[in-house]
């Protein structure tokens, strides 16, 4: 069995009529009551029902069906049979009971089906639905044929059944039964794409097709389908306010489009405003370092973060075309972080712009020191280290610093070669 079948299939469900009554289901009134305490064991059953005490709710409905012959109490004891899976106790109960002339009797002809069903008596069960749907051509008496013919493995007179079953209601747990059994057993894959697109087309866009859609795109890699799928399901949760559905729905959206085009992930963030923070990466990933300022500082002003102020920093410094422009107000933007941060990050970022400008080597060889306490085997960080060690004049120390660089990661970078060259020429 394929990963599909595995996680694909809903096996149809056969006890989908019994949780409710038909038209033509008697009625109770306490005007024609035929029992003193009536009323009272109807009370006490719902209670028993309510405290999951079935076999004592069961008792109570048997005991007002025998005692007023009101067959709607007998239904609801063959359900609540049914529920506890006593399929051979139900199977007796509804047969013995089976009267074409009562008011009751197509309920208890299916409870009495569905219990044949359970027992895996398949040939009488399909038998008596085929007399049922005969004289009653109902939505749920064409859904319990379509069930049997399932359990029996006979797939495309499970699909008659269903089609015939979904033309009469349009219930999406129909069409869903209907578009497993298509698609699994008899490959006939278009076709249930196009149910399912065809529903949702003439009767809105339900979250229980759109994700039936979304599986099967996912079993194709349809990328495009499930972007189309992920953008519907999005926008219904939006439409309904549910922020955190929307929120979850809008993160596996964007790394879907992201797959796709890292330019589409981008629009649909901008247009719908909901994730800076994943923009903000976007834009970092494709270099639009203005763009990517833009949004840190929304951010920045929005949240006071400091940690977000250290990142404005950063991006303002790499952005600048003219680094020497910008220098007074990142280093006030950096000095402002690290009086509340102690980050070797910045730390080592800050001392090595002092350095490398040569606004102020001896403090900018502190802020390095600190870095490397917490990280002292950083090699930017030792890097930084001789580079202000070459900046004073103090060779030996500069040359020691920054061979342990070189011996670590070579010289394929520019900067690093740059550096161990006016190194090796220092005090000479």
């Amino acid at each position: 069995m394929s990963s599909y079948k595995k996680y694909f299939i809903i096996i149809p469900t056969i006890f989908l009529f019994l949780g409710c009554a038909t038209a033509k289901q008697e009625q109770i009134s306490i005007d024609t009551k035929l029992l003193e305490n009536e009323d009272q064991l109807i009370v006490y059953a719902l209670e028993y029902e309510k405290r999951k005490a079935l076999d004592k709710s069961v008792t109570l409905y048997l005991e007002l069906f025998y005692k007023t012959n009101r067959h709607i109490y007998l239904t609801r004891a063959l359900n609540l049979l049914v529920e506890q899976k006593k399929y051979q106790q139900s199977l007796q109960l509804a047969k013995e009971n089976l009267n074409i002339n009562n008011i009751e009797y197509e309920n208890i002809m299916r409870i009495y089906i569905v219990s044949l069903i359970n027992l895996k008596q398949l040939d009488v069960a399909l038998e008596n639905a085929l007399t049922l749907v005969s004289t009653n051509n109902s939505s749920d008496n064409y859904e319990l044929v379509a069930n049997i013919y399932y359990q029996q493995k006979n797939y495309q007179k499970s699909v008659d059944y269903f089609e015939s079953s979904y033309v009469s209601n349009f219930k999406s747990k129909t069409l869903l039964n209907l578009v497993n059994i298509l698609y699994v057993y008899l490959n006939q894959k278009d076709k249930a794409l196009s149910y399912l697109e065809t529903h949702i087309r003439l009767y809105g866009d339900e979250l229980v097709i759109n994700y039936k859609l979304l599986s099967i795109y996912q079993e194709q890699k349809d990328i495009d389908g499930i972007i189309s799928i992920l953008k519907r399901i999005y926008y219904k949760y939006k439409d309904d306010d549910n922020k955190a559905s929307m929120e979850k729905t809008s993160e596996i959206l964007v790394s879907y489009l992201e797959k796709k085009d890292v330019k589409l992930a981008i629009k649909f963030l901008e247009k719908e405003a909901n994730n800076y923070q994943r923009l903000l990466s976007l834009y970092k990933k494709t270099r639009e370092i203005d763009k990517a300022l833009s949004v840190i500082m929304k951010l920045y002003k929005k949240s006071g973060n400091i940690d977000l102020l250290a990142q404005v920093a950063v991006l303002e410094f790499e952005s600048a075309t003219d680094k020497s422009k910008v220098l007074d107000s990142v280093i006030r933007k950096f000095q402002e972080v690290l009086s509340v941060l102690d980050n070797h990050i910045y730390q080592n970022y800050l001392g090595y712009i002092l350095i490398d400008f040569d606004i102020d080597v001896k403090k900018g060889l502190i802020y390095v020191n600190q870095a490397l306490e917490k990280a002292p085997n950083n090699v930017a960080y030792i890097d930084s280290l001789a580079w202000g060690e070459y900046k004073l004049n103090n060779c030996k120390q500069a040359y020691t610093s920054m061979k342990k660089v070189v011996d670590a990661i070579g010289l394929n970078d520019e900067e690093i070669k740059k550096h161990w060259n006016k190194i090796k020429e220092c005090g000479k």
